[in-house]
């Protein structure tokens, strides 16, 4: 695009001081050039996919941002020295939108990104932020990809929105599955009221729970805010849970675990795929019989996410290799495989291409079904002396179809 608007450019300067017949060349080269910008733009005669990428990137969840940059400049780097014969190219001058973890920021983040006219959106990794995205992109009929937004009405809100992540309600299932597996009968569950992750989470669970026979016997409150769980903790331990369930992000994690356990709570406690990243630094006694529900697992043996993970660790820092990263890398791919299914790459093409697909990545194989979600399996990850190890992975129905040895 920048060779095109130059040879424009140097075409009007022609113009300007050229013979009549110069003249009349250079005004022909500038409308031929000026066609090749619109058809650039539109991203039906390049190959290449304009995307605009929303994460966040400062606060305390800026940990999934970093992943989010990261993988996304690996995927693109891969992609665009393959032989696809599609290339990508990250609008916002090759950086991931600051969505802050903030409803109002996030749509600031996505209307910065719908300025450079992208082809589709990939974002963003919180249900909460990306609702709003996303009733935004289906009115703009533009493709938006979610990826961690797991809350069940992302994807309702048009036909032009899919997502590479489970949905509440089916990791509520699993975890609900998990917890009858493991023989547990009584349950206790402290939720954040002010997020629709936290909430819908606990719905799913709960409901799947009670199907299960396991008795509910406290559900506690919190806000996302929120530094102080004592008084939860302690009703959690009165309660005669053996269970406890936090369905909330991973900057309160520690701190929910380290109160439950000064509490003197000494049952298993599970969370979903927001735990992912959390700081156990100092807990790592606290953290043993803990586990949460998540996309993938690096220790998983499947050969594409040991390629992915030997990379990402050759590139950049461990910490930063949650399964944000993981679903961000896998988006890329899966936008070029959308373009290779209907031989287009402006938005109309991508979202036909998209529709159905069936796809195998860093998180397994899955399917978009007719609501544009991903059905796929499930891991269910642990702590071992603080450190995050995958314990198992179930299936679609519950049953587990691989085990850590």
């Amino acid at each position: 695009m920048a060779l095109t608007i130059a040879a424009a450019m140097s075409a009007s300067l022609l113009a300007g001081c050229g013979s009549s017949a110069q003249q009349g060349g250079s005004a022909q080269a500038s409308s031929a050039a000026a066609s090749a910008t619109v058809s650039t733009a539109a991203g039906e005669e390049d190959n290449v996919i304009r995307v605009g990428v929303v994460c966040s990137m400062t606060g305390g969840s800026a940990i999934y941002g970093e992943g989010a940059q990261n993988a996304v400049d690996m995927a693109v780097e891969e992609i665009n020295a393959g032989d696809s014969g599609y290339k990508i190219e990250i609008v916002n001058g090759g950086k991931v939108a600051d969505d802050a973890k903030d409803a109002k920021q996030a749509m600031n983040a996505y209307n910065k990104v719908m300025a450079d006219s992208p082809e589709a959106i990939v974002g963003s990794f919180f249900s909460s932020i990306t609702l709003p995205m996303a009733e935004q992109a289906s009115k703009d009929g533009m493709l938006l990809l979610a990826t961690g937004a797991t809350n069940a009405d992302v994807t309702l809100k048009g036909d032009t929105i899919f997502r590479n992540c489970f949905i509440d309600p089916y990791q509520g299932k699993m975890a609900a599955l998990f917890a009858k597996d493991k023989g547990f009968t009584k349950a206790a569950v402290i939720y954040a009221k002010d997020d629709d992750y936290s909430n819908g989470l606990k719905d799913a669970f709960i409901e799947n729970c009670e199907a299960s026979g396991i008795e509910i016997v406290y559900t506690g409150e919190c806000m996302t805010t929120d530094t102080d769980y004592s008084s939860q903790a302690a009703q959690a331990v009165a309660s005669g849970a053996e269970l406890l369930y936090y369905p909330c992000f991973l900057d309160t994690v520690p701190l929910l675990v380290g109160a439950a356990r000064n509490a003197g709570f000494t049952g298993a406690i599970m969370g979903g795929d927001g735990w992912d990243g959390s700081d156990t630094t100092g807990l790592a006694a606290q953290f043993e019989d803990c586990y949460f529900t998540n996309h993938y697992s690096s220790e998983d043996t499947a050969p594409a996410v040991q390629n992915f993970v030997q990379k990402y660790t050759e590139k950049y820092s461990t910490e930063s290799l949650n399964a944000c990263a993981a679903l961000y890398y896998d988006a890329m791919y899966m936008l070029v495989q959308a373009a290779e299914n209907a031989g287009g790459t402006d938005t109309a093409s991508l979202v036909k291409g998209m529709t159905g697909m069936s796809f195998t990545g860093v998180n397994g194989d899955m399917t978009l079904d007719e609501n544009g979600d991903a059905v796929k399996s499930i891991a269910i990850n642990t702590y071992v002396d603080g450190a995050v190890k995958w314990a198992e992975t179930l299936g679609s129905d519950g049953k587990v179809i691989s085990k850590a040895e």
